[in-house]
């Protein structure tokens, strides 16, 4: 799944969410998970996965 599918599936499921919202939703989440892995920490999404930078 690339990005703009998931823009798409995410404006599928909620209608009342403009294209916009969910690219700014998506932005800020992958920001933050770029951001706490660049500090070095661990990033879980409990029922998803966890994701680490290996050294």
């Amino acid at each position: 799944m690339i990005r703009s599918e998931l823009v798409q599936k995410l404006m599928d499921e909620n209608p009342h969410l403009t294209q916009s919202d969910v690219e700014r939703v998506i932005s800020t989440i992958f920001e933050e998970i770029i951001t706490t892995m660049s500090n070095g920490d661990r990033v879980e999404l409990r029922g998803f996965g966890a994701f680490s930078v290996k050294k």
